[in-house]
């Protein structure tokens, strides 16, 4: 009998913790990280700084609280392991990521950290040992806020570490293989993250939703079915400098009034094919005021449920952009620095975090696909995966100082994400019984 269909209620229930009391403890911990920070105005914690190594060091201290054994893997990732009946048996991860975008929220990544955390020590309280052991993975960047690349410490955990990224550099010149040894890593050992196969039982995630559809459905959680194929690249247009006084409209060739087709053209084709495209980033160059701009460089983040449609797309993006070139005498060039599959969760695994969402209570759980990227999309290279969304507030925003979640919502997503974890424990003791 498969672990997909067995039975077998051997593994306890939650005692019925007192949830809001965890909740609020996981709150507090989120704003003790989001005080760890780059900036003095707002949440910025990127990959190999020593914000990172702080977070980690906070992190790893509340693991080991929760009974874990904890280390710092081989690309700086922040793991902690709860042996399982038998020492030594494969493991469930659970993780999520606690770096930030710049100017980030305090819940984006790091309350799914949070959360594993806090489902191991509800284990650790009550002397629970389940079929499995559970690893708790806070991963150290899946933004790509520094190196333009995002996924980099579960992309090290999934076995998927591509050596041209060794040459990736931050905005100050230092290079991604500098920056390990900096942090006290070595670059030749990066493999060493990543597990065995035959040792990893499965991945589960919980993440804010980043979207508005639980908020305007008055739900708390849902079951995320798919993640968006991503893809990411640095644009520029580049024309020719002049004096704002001295050349006429017929014999300019403005970079920036050409990125700005570009950067209209890009809403509207992605709008038409019902994916997601944003330019996040422009800039225009010598950038004085009364000087017509010689170059501009800008980004773009293209998303859609399907790569297909998403290409399709980009190879849409391309020839707008190619037939504004020609007609203003620019060249437009375009470099990808980041490329993710769509990947779809698995089914057994959707199903024990749909029971544990039923088990809080609410007898038809919702169903989403997440339009914003994860660590389970470079994780599914690894082993299955399945996510639980948990409600934002003030619309769904996030990447945003007002990211909000509730307290109550934390409770019960901790109540769901536990019981995840109990149901695919029972479905196992009952595969081996």
């Amino acid at each position: 009998m498969s672990p997909e269909t067995a039975p077998g209620p051997q593994v306890p229930p939650s005692t019925g913790a007192p949830a809001l009391d965890e909740a609020r403890t996981v709150l507090e911990r989120c704003d003790v990280l989001a005080a760890v920070s780059s900036s003095d105005t707002g949440i910025t914690r990127v990959y190999l700084s020593p914000e990172h190594a702080r977070v980690n060091e906070m992190a790893g201290r509340w693991m080991e609280q929760a009974g874990m054994t904890t280390w710092r893997d081989a690309a700086g990732n922040q793991r902690g392991r709860y042996e399982g009946a038998e020492p030594g048996a494969p493991a469930l991860l659970l993780g999520s990521h606690l770096d930030t975008v710049p100017d980030a929220g305090r819940y984006d990544g790091i309350l799914g950290v949070l959360l594993a955390i806090a489902v191991v020590e509800r284990l650790n309280a009550e002397g629970v040992r389940l079929p499995f052991a559970v690893e708790v993975l806070a991963f150290g960047d899946e933004e790509g806020t520094r190196f333009g690349t995002a996924l980099l410490g579960s992309r090290a955990v999934a076995g998927t570490w591509d050596d041209a990224w060794w040459q990736l550099a931050d905005a100050e010149g230092v290079s991604l293989r500098d920056a390990f040894v900096a942090f006290g890593l070595d670059p030749e050992a990066v493999g060493e993250a990543a597990p065995p196969r035959d040792s990893v039982v499965g991945y589960l995630e919980a993440h804010i939703e980043q979207g508005p559809y639980l908020e305007e459905a008055d739900r708390a959680l849902a079951v995320v079915s798919s993640i968006a194929g991503a893809r990411r690249f640095e644009l520029t247009m580049t024309g020719v400098a002049g004096h704002a006084g001295g050349v006429p409209f017929h014999r300019r060739h403005d970079a920036l009034a050409g990125a700005s087709e570009v950067v209209l053209a890009v809403e509207r084709l992605a709008r038409d094919a019902g994916c997601i495209a944003t330019v996040g980033r422009l800039e225009a160059f010598p950038g004085g005021v009364n000087v017509i701009p010689g170059l501009v460089e800008f980004s773009l983040d293209l998303r859609a449920e399907h790569d297909d449609r998403r290409d399709e797309v980009w190879a849409a993006i391309q020839a707008a952009a190619a037939e504004t070139a020609a007609t203003r005498g620019l060249i437009f060039e375009a470099h990808e620095t980041h490329s993710a599959p769509a990947v779809v969760a698995s089914r057994h695994l959707a199903e024990v975090v749909r029971d544990g969402i039923v088990a809080t209570g609410d007898a038809d759980p919702m169903t989403l696909f997440s339009k914003a990227g994860h660590d389970a999309m470079a994780v599914a290279e690894l082993t299955d995966w399945a996510m639980l969304f948990v409600r934002c507030g003030n619309g769904g925003i996030s990447h945003h100082p007002d990211e909000i979640v509730t307290e109550g919502d934390v409770a019960v997503a901790l109540d769901a994400f536990d019981a995840a974890v109990r149901a695919l424990a029972a479905r196992h003791a009952g595969a081996d019984a």
